[in-house]
This record gives structure tokens, sequence and C-alpha cells, in this order.
């Protein structure tokens, strides 16, 4: 199925795209990193969206109240996540990082069947009890002094972000009369065109150094850039032909190319207790995917 193909991609862009995140914010200011993911995103989104219309050709979209909600929420909600994103990462290394993030798989369940009309079953249910226990494993609380309460907190206020933009992602892309693959390159350029806009005109009033510091890493920020929307061109894509509990479901593969990112690239050790934490994430994100 294409959904398939598209959730791999991005796992792997995704994974990709922390660990340029990661690097660029030794140097740049939190909003600075943030704003690499999008900068020079917009074009690429609109190129995919161009060779779309190339190969099968529609008309173009008429965006409905709806729609420019749910597509303005999700850019609020991604920034914040890439912004929480990133603080993770200046306190904890990669790996517990990304991992702590992964709690969106479980938030998406909870908030999916609160609000946006999915329903889990009791194995569903066990899922998001072995995903909290895996989020106590992974930041180190059941080892004295290893991660703060702190850490914990901002790791899933990230996930619950994440899980928010994905969902409401998934919205604006049935909002539109087009089909699934158009729909969601609309939404992609929209969102990523939203949030550079809103970031750039921040950064430029309440810290323009940042555009200095971004400057000083062309390489990092282009290659950020370009990984992130590759990422988003396979998680919105995933997300419009399924559910999200399933697309962030098979996701969970990012795990495995987090773990050997942190250990061949960064040079990050992983300890034990952190390798168990992001398997019973895995865990608990197929047994949401089975409920």
């Amino acid at each position: 199925m294409s959904w398939i193909f598209f959730t791999i991609l991005a796992a792997f862009m995704q994974t990709w795209r922390n660990a340029l995140q990661s690097k660029l914010s030794k140097d740049v200011d939190t909003s600075g990193v943030t704003l690499a993911r999008f900068l020079f995103a917009a074009p690429i989104a609109a190129l995919y969206l161009y060779i779309l219309y190339q190969f099968t050709p529609q008309h173009l979209p008429e965006f409905s109240a709806g729609f420019i909600r749910f597509v303005f929420i999700a850019s609020v909600m991604q920034i914040i996540a890439t912004s929480l994103m990133v603080v993770l990462f200046k306190q904890k290394n990669f790996a517990i990082g990304a991992g702590l993030a992964k709690s969106e798989a479980l938030v998406a369940g909870v908030l999916g069947t609160l609000f946006f009309g999915s329903q889990l079953t009791l194995l569903g249910w066990a899922g998001i009890f072995v995903g909290t226990l895996s989020i106590f494993v992974l930041s180190g609380l059941l080892q004295k002094g290893n991660c703060s309460l702190k850490t914990v907190f901002i790791g899933l206020a990230c996930g619950s972000s994440f899980a928010l933009t994905s969902l409401y992602v998934r919205e604006a892309s049935h909002e539109l009369n087009l089909p699934l693959l158009h729909a969601a390159g609309w939404v992609l350029l929209l969102v990523i065109s939203i949030q550079t806009l809103m970031l750039s005109v921040y950064i430029a009033i309440k810290n323009p150094r940042v555009f200095h510091q971004l400057r000083q890493h062309p390489k990092l920020t282009i290659a950020t850039s370009i990984t992130s929307c590759i990422g988003s061109v396979g998680w919105f894509t995933a997300m419009a032909l399924q559910h999200v509990a399933y697309v962030k479901t098979l996701g969970q593969i990012e795990v495995l190319f987090t773990i050997v990112l942190s250990i061949f690239w960064l040079k990050q050790p992983v300890k034990k207790h952190e390798v168990w934490g992001l398997t019973l994430i895995s865990l608990a994100a197929i047994m949401v995917m089975w409920g």
C-alpha cells in the first residue's frame, strides 16, 4: 500500500532532520533551528505539487473556512512541537530527545479518540499504558539522577504538539475536493509557507541575530530544510491516505534509525535502559495500531 512507502520515507528523512537539528542547535538559537526546518522547504513543496499536477492534472482547490482553520492550527502546533524538540536536544542526548517526542503516536490515539472520532479497543488502551511506562524507562526516571522531571514534561508536550499537528493535517487534507495526494500537497505547501512567514517575522522582531547564526551554517540549514520537506511530504501524504495512529505506529521504525545515527554519526552511546524504553514505545505503538 502506498501509505506504507510514504511513512517509511518520512521516518527515514525525519531521523536525518532531527540529527541535523541536533547538530545545528549547538550553535544556533532554538527559534533559528526551528526556522531552519521550514526556511527553504516551500520551493521544494511547490515543485512537488507542480510535478503531481503534471502527471495527474486536477482542478485548483477552493479553500473553505474550515480548511484554513485546520491549516493554521497545524502550522502553529508544528512550530511549537519543533521548538520543544530543540529544547529536548539541549537537555538530553539525541536518542532520548527523539524518544520522548515519540509519545506523539500514543497521544494521537488518545486525542483522536476524545476529539476526532477515533476509537480504541482494550488492546489500544493497553498500548497507552505501555507507552506511558516507556516514557519513564526512557527518560531515566527509574534511575536516580539520570533525567529530570522537566525533561519528561517537555517530551510529553512535544509529542502532544506533534500529535495535534498530525490530526489537523489529516482533517485539512480531507476538506479539499481533490485526490488525497494533491490535497496533501496543498496542505504541505500552505503549512510550510505560513510557518516560514510567522517565524521569520517573529525572529526579525525579537532576535534578528538568529539570521546571522543561520548564515554561519548554510550547509546544515539547507540540509535541514530539504530533509524536513521530503519527510513532511511523506507524513502529510501518508496521513491523508491512512489514519494517523496507523501511520505513526509504522513510523516507529524511526526508533531504529535514531539509535543507529546516535551511535555511528553523533557518537553518542545508547544505554541499556534507553534501548528498553525505545523498544517499549515501539511495542506500545504497535498495540495501538492493532487495537
